[in-house]
């Protein structure tokens, strides 16, 4: 395909506020505009998180437009091939993408195992290609780009001229009725709440995302491009405590009772991968106060929470600790050298978690047998309130002001070209009310 149609292509991704829908939240048109040659497309369907299902719903339901999407860029990238990589247990999305795919010879499928954090780039970048991405590393160093199945979905959307207004969110966990929905970009948690019939608890939790990798939200919270999932907890959940950590609690916790075990490295993901990452040689170093060359190890955890949520007999949380490194490194704006290629640990097979040995030990098999009615159709709310960024890099400008009527679909802010960010678009039609770090839209309840 020539240069001019791949711009094309760019542009009108990037026109409609595309972004990485899985959590990312990189401005795919970003991704796609690269000088590294592509071999390979991943579609990334393993829906990493247990409890969310969105992108399986995607898979089973629309399978004829996601495929002759990614048959498109495959052909703008000048890849050798498309990947929709997804769980062998997904069996209806596999029935649906199977039944399509013998119309595109450069496309393929690739069955997953059921193990977290199946999902992660690194991992799946390794399950399809072979390859190993270097530590701190794209998937671009393996020949690969990796997007969202969801991603996928908003491309098929933005080539036929439409922007990214809606998002799907699953919501799960202590509700009357497990949902999963597509509704307008900032919509508040409470009204999702009220679509999956109310909490069943009086006093709870939420948790936006997923239940390893999700963060701490509230009630008013507005749903962003990169919000994959509601989950409420009982506030006497054990994971619910475990999101409620106090950082210094946990470094004077592990002085006394981190025994060096090891377990957290030996099930880190990455480090199976062949990452020079080892969270128990982190732990000690930060407890003791030791000025530690492995530090900066703690810029490549992909905080999946293996290690505190299932790894460690005391409960403890290198995940925190490593967090805290990331930011503070970050902050005074250290750059590690790049680390060498790295080969896979020969006992990873082994070592890798399956998904419901993870349920168990969070206290999740009740929410996690339940099933999820996929609500068909637009929701309808009043008011949306739509936070400027919502993706990696810069914030959009906005183009109108208070007091403005818009149409669903128009243009509220844009990035400067060549700026790394995302437009974004009136997910709802009606009157702009506030216009800070937000945009607050009240009326049409489209």
């Amino acid at each position: 395909m020539p240069a001019s149609e791949l711009n094309a292509i760019i542009n009108k991704i990037a026109s409609a506020g595309v972004v990485g829908a899985g959590g990312g939240g990189f401005p795919t048109a970003f991704k796609l505009k690269t000088n590294t040659p592509i071999q390979t497309v991943i579609i990334n369907g393993a829906e990493c998180e247990p409890l969310l299902k969105v992108d399986q719903e995607l898979m089973a339901r629309c399978p004829a437009e996601l495929l002759a999407t990614l048959a498109v860029i495959v052909a703008a990238t000048g890849a050798q091939t498309g990947v929709i990589a997804l769980k062998e247990k997904y069996r209806e999305a596999h029935a649906a993408l199977a039944g399509e795919i013998n119309n595109y010879p450069e496309l393929k499928l690739h069955l997953l195992p059921d193990v977290y954090p199946m999902g992660d780039e690194h991992l799946l970048t390794y399950s399809v290609t072979g390859k190993t991405i270097p530590p701190g590393g794209l998937p671009l160093q393996a020949g690969a780009v990796v997007l969202n199945v969801e991603t996928l979905y908003n491309i098929h959307q933005a080539l036929e001229g439409q922007p990214v207004t809606h998002k799907y969110v699953t919501v799960t966990g202590a509700v009357r009725q497990p949902v999963t929905a597509r509704v307008p970009v900032g919509t508040p948690v409470r009204e999702l709440l009220a679509l999956a019939g109310g909490p069943v608890v009086e006093d709870y939790l939420l948790i936006a995302g997923g239940p390893c990798m999700g963060k701490v939200t509230g009630i008013n919270a507005p749903v962003t491009k990169t919000t994959k999932g509601i989950i409420v907890l009982p506030l006497d959940h054990p994971l619910a405590t475990n999101y409620q950590r106090d950082l210094n609690r946990e470094l004077k916790l592990a002085l006394k009772v981190c025994c060096q075990c090891m377990q957290c490295t030996d099930f880190c993901p990455r480090n199976l991968l062949g990452h020079p990452l080892e969270p128990h040689r982190v732990m000690r170093a930060v407890t003791y106060g030791l000025a530690d060359i492995t530090l900066p190890q703690g810029l490549l955890c992909s905080e999946c929470g293996l290690c505190d949520l299932y790894a460690c007999p005391f409960n403890l949380s290198p995940r925190q600790v490593n967090r805290k490194i990331k930011a503070e490194l970050q902050q005074k704006g250290f750059r590690p050298g790049p680390w060498a290629a790295t080969t896979p640990s020969p006992f990873r097979e082994g070592r890798q978690v399956p998904t419901k040995n993870l349920i168990s030990r969070l206290g999740l098999k009740e929410y996690y047998a339940r099933p999820v009615t996929f609500r068909e159709g637009n929701i309808t709310v009043n008011q949306v309130r739509l936070p400027l960024k919502q993706s990696a890099g810069a914030a959009p400008q906005p183009v109108v002001k208070v007091g403005d009527w818009v149409e669903r679909g128009a243009l509220l802010a844009r990035t400067a070209d060549d700026t790394l960010g995302a437009s974004l678009h009136a997910s709802i039609s009606g009157t702009i009310m506030a216009l800070n770090h937000d945009i607050v839209i009240q009326g049409g309840g489209d």
